[in-house]
Formats: C-alpha cells, structure tokens, sequence
C-alpha cells in the first residue's frame, strides 16, 4: 500500500525556482493541412506526446462551448499547436488523436477527451492522465501540472491566468498564447519521461543482488 503523501501548496511552490519553459523558436503554429501534414510526421517519429486542448472561455449562462479551438501536442524538444478551423488541419489532428501506439500524456483529460469526440468525431487513443499515475503513487489530491513539476523537479511552473481565459477561437493567436498553450503540453511529456526514469531506476535498484 502506498503511503499518502500531500500535494505542495501553493505557498510552497511560489518559493521554488522558475521551470525553464518553450520558447517561440521551439513552437509551431498550424493552422492548415500541408504544415498539419509536416508536423504530423514529425510527432509520429515519438512514442508519446504532451496534449492538452484550448476553448474559448464561456461566461454566459447556459452557453455552450463549441471547442476546443486548439489542440497542442509536444515532445521533450518542441511543441505544435493546432488550430481547428480548417478542415484539413483537423482532419489531420483527428488521424493523430486515433494513432495507436502512441501515449498521449496531460492533466485532468477528461473533459478534453469529450471536446475532441465531439468536435473531431474520434476517440482519442492512448490518452494518460498524469493526475491517475500520481494518484496511484499516493497522492491524495489530483497534482495538476503545478504540483507535478514541483514534486519532480523542484520548480515552479508558471501559467498566466490572463492567457487561460483568453480568447482561443480568435484567428490570430498572440505570443502569449502560443508559450501558455504550447508549455501545458510540452510540461506533461517532461513529467511522463521523468515518471518513467523514476520507474526504471527504481525496477533497476530492485533488480540488484
């Protein structure tokens, strides 16, 4: 059974040091289905990507969200970020979101998996909550991007509110954006690759004499 352990405060990670973020020269934007092509071959060469999806913010009672509007996915070096308002760029997301064999890694998915079968018409394959991995290693509360990097890395992960509640159906997406967008995905793969060095150095240490 495993011990319980708390889930960092936010007191407590305000204190840690920053966790080095995307750049713009690692994010691609793809908004039509020739670069949605390029970027699709470029993510199949992994095993496992970040994602996450943005929607436009709904304020009004009773309104109904018709995103998400971005889909991003991310390998340890870069990030892309989908727009769907082409039809081709999100034929293309739907076949990487339908791809076997690959893990797609994020935080609190299950609402992002309900906005992809309805705004794409396919079940996303391979999808892995890290907040359930945590849970299992007992952890209490569901982690969250801002605990997960705490409890691995020791850093503060830092996303800009201002930028969460932002406009994300709008045609031409801001600097912002893209680095708030494109580091939710891009932070889930680093905590999944560090879940599995921690996972092999720990069935490595139980291997041994």
């Amino acid at each position: 059974m495993h011990t319980l352990h708390p889930t960092p405060d936010k007191d407590t990670i305000a204190l840690l040091p920053a966790f080095a973020r995307l750049g713009l020269a690692q994010i691609t934007l793809v908004s039509a289905g020739g670069p949605a092509e390029l970027a699709k071959a470029q993510l199949m060469q992994h095993r496992a990507w970040g994602f996450d999806t943005e929607s436009k913010p709904t304020f009004k009672v009773g309104e109904v969200s018709d995103g998400p509007h971005i889909v991003q996915l991310a390998t340890a070096q870069h990030a892309w970020i989908f727009q769907l308002h082409d039809p081709a760029c999100r034929a293309v997301v739907a076949q990487l979101m339908a791809a076997d064999g690959v893990t797609k890694a994020g935080f609190g998915l299950g609402d992002d998996r309900k906005r992809i079968l309805y705004k794409l018409m396919v079940e996303p394959q391979g999808v892995l909550d890290l907040n359930t991995v945590f849970r299992e290693r007992g952890y209490r509360k569901d982690m969250g991007v801002k605990g997960a990097v705490a409890v691995l890395f020791n850093q503060r992960f830092i996303k800009s509110k201002k930028a969460a509640t932002s406009n994300w159906a709008q045609a031409r997406l801001s600097d912002a954006q893209l680095v708030y967008a494109a580091n939710d995905a891009y932070a889930a793969i680093r905590v999944l690759e560090e879940l599995e060095a921690q996972s092999a150095s720990s069935q490595k240490t139980n291997c041994l004499p």
